[in-house]
């Protein structure tokens, strides 16, 4: 039998209530936000928070793994120091990373996982990676099975982490500087403006429109809930939720399903196993189309295909729900199974390919009224994006996690201990001295009783042993004290115990896959300028946030415009009736020049230099 694999399902959190729950709906790991330095800087966590998260993710052996994934500033590296031993001294399990001046900083032993925005999607990056320490990979959401495959046969001893559900940027991540370049807001300091999700014009070289007011590089949401047991067998041991800017709801759903998704490939595949402890009791049946999503892709984990845009609308669709039968006046009627409440919110997309939504204010049967009459037609097709009885749901608690222990008491020579064993084999033994007094009525199932009382606990009998030569009285105050102390003694010796591993990063000087780099390479300090010439990289140009070149490719993308619309000469081999070079231009009238690199199979957006469109 091959050797057990411990298997990661590693959810976001925004702030500790959405960390606690991620715990509590089944999550192996958590990724939150550092107070500053993170790639989402509206999603900033104090010390204090991201402690008390540490404190109660540890008791699940949950890790917790915090992002300083921005690229820094020389000014910045001193207080990125001091803020990176303040984590380590909390307990964070490690940090995910982008800027490898880090790594030449006095750190403390944490491990360091290297972020998707280091554009990890060669087997060469890959590997210099591991071989500099880095215990973590993120890889880039654009990876087909086959080549994240490859890449573990490359570095098998690495744990490499994979998006399966989600938000997807348009762009290879930490390639994007259209956001910079437009708005001088970074994505590669936290501060993307979401450009992809703007609507754009299409045009070709004499002007001729294409498309007109579409979202053209926003893409569907990532859900790879289908595909998990191929992720697993190609490698992948890290399995991510996008998603550092949703609320809580919408963790509890996306973590509670995959987790059952996770468990039922476990009972079926015993090579891998869950990496966490405790036992996930959900009280609702989690569904992902009941949180945000624009549609569902699995983008090209399988090669590539049509199904990954949105061009209609950036916003979410939810569920379909059914088609509308009839309008009248004040209702309309939908044929179709499923129940509506009121409350609920419903969208469709219109004759003009825009998408519109409304409240319903009552509902009777199969008959809707909304708040307000929408411009709607018959056959049109209806989607809930709110459910308003799904979000009562998930406003309440909806699971809890407990630890399962064994319990023995039984007596001494001098009155009575108590013994408690975990699941992770924790053991813990109190004692209540007492003078052994016969009882009246038979006392097992009163022991029984009141010794399961674990309430609050993060902890539940699977067994409870009573060996005792005769039927003792025991005053239940006093075995509800000997509980209590077991339990604060086994959550003790559980923290004492936490597999915490520290590791600090060896000093490397193996040759980086490049020996020169383009703004690109997004070196912004001098202590990432001295790592890469340690590396033996012999030319190093400034981050395009220092020093932006005027023919910047600003986006590389996967996606392309030319595929999506019928016209890829390798592919499709079908003629466009349209003269090249195509360009977007967005609705303030900048003009962005599209570029096809067959060869790469890339998409790639730049500033239309020649433009004199007004800005």
């Amino acid at each position: 039998m091959k050797k057990q694999r411990l298997i990661e399902l590693l959810a976001p959190a925004k702030n500790v209530e959405c960390g606690i729950e991620a715990v509590n709906h089944g999550a192996d790991a958590v990724y939150i936000g550092a107070p500053r330095f993170g790639a989402r800087a509206a999603a900033g966590n104090s010390i204090e928070d991201i402690a008390a998260l540490v404190a109660y993710a540890h008791i699940y052996n949950v890790r917790i793994y915090v992002t300083v994934n921005t690229i820094l500033r020389d000014e910045e590296l001193s207080d990125t120091e001091k803020l990176i031993w303040e984590l380590y001294r909390i307990g964070v399990d490690a940090l995910i990373i982008q800027d490898l001046g880090i790594t030449r900083l006095n750190l403390p032993p944490i491990p360091l996982h290297a972020s998707t925005q280091m554009d990890n999607r060669s087997v060469q990056k890959a590997r210099f990676l591991a071989e500099a320490g880095f215990r973590q990979i993120v890889l880039a959401r654009e990876l087909t099975l086959d080549e994240i495959a490859k890449i573990h046969a490359a570095c098998p001893d690495t744990l490499l982490e994979v998006f399966v559900h989600g938000a997807l940027c348009v762009s290879y991540s930490g390639q994007c500087y259209v956001s910079q370049a437009c708005y001088g807001r970074s994505a590669n300091r936290g501060e993307c403006a979401q450009f992809c999700r703007l609507a754009f014009d299409m045009v070709d070289a004499d002007g001729k429109v294409i498309a007109k007011d579409k979202h053209l590089l926003s893409l569907k949401d990532m859900n790879q809930s289908e595909n998990l047991e191929a992720l697993l067998d190609a490698g992948a041991s890290s399995l991510k939720i996008e998603g550092r800017l949703k609320d809580v709801a919408y963790v509890k759903n996306v973590t509670a399903y995959y987790r059952k998704k996770l468990d039922e490939i476990f009972r079926r595949r015993p090579e891998y196993a869950r990496a966490s402890s405790g036992r996930v009791k959900l009280g609702f049946r989690p569904q992902l189309d009941k949180s945000f999503s624009r549609g569902f892709t699995d983008y090209f984990l399988h090669g590539r295909n049509r199904d990954i845009f949105s061009f209609n609308t950036p916003k979410s669709m939810g569920e379909e729900v059914g088609t509308v039968k009839e309008v009248r006046n004040n209702y309309l009627s939908v044929a179709g199974i499923t129940s509506f409440n009121n409350g609920d919110g419903l969208c469709y997309i219109d004759e003009q390919g825009k998408l519109c939504g409304f409240r319903v204010n009552r509902v009777e049967g199969n008959k809707l009224f909304p708040q307000e009459m929408p411009r709607i037609k018959p056959k049109t097709k209806l989607y809930r994006n709110f459910d308003q009885e799904f979000e009562r749901l998930m406003q309440k608690k909806s699971a809890e996690r407990k630890v399962a222990i064994n319990m023995v008491f039984e007596e001494n020579a001098f009155g009575f201990t108590l013994s408690l064993t975990d699941e992770d084999d924790n053991r813990i033994s109190v004692t209540l001295p007492r003078v052994k007094e016969a009882a009246r009525t038979p006392q097992t199932e009163n022991l029984r009783n009141q010794l399961s009382k674990l309430g609050n606990t993060p902890f539940e009998a699977e067994t409870i042993q009573i060996n005792l030569s005769a039927d003792w009285f025991i005053p239940s105050s006093e075995l509800a004290d000997l509980r209590r102390r077991g339990i604060e003694a086994l959550l003790a010796a559980r923290r004492i115990n936490y597999p915490q591993q520290w590791e600090r990063l060896p000093e490397t000087h193996h040759a980086f896959p490049v020996q020169e780099l383009t703004y690109a390479g997004n070196v912004m300090n001098k202590s990432a300028y001295g790592f890469y010439l340690s590396h033996g990289v012999r030319h190093i140009a400034p981050a395009f946030e220092k020093e932006a070149p005027a023919d910047a490719v600003l986006m590389t993308c996967k996606h392309c415009l030319r595929y999506s619309m019928g016209w890829c000469p390798t592919r499709q081999k079908t003629r466009s009736p349209y003269r090249e070079p195509y360009y977007l231009i967005s609705g303030d009238g900048r003009r962005f020049r599209l570029e096809f690199d067959c060869k790469a199979c890339l998409m790639k957006v730049l500033t239309d230099t020649d433009s004199h469109a007004t800005h």
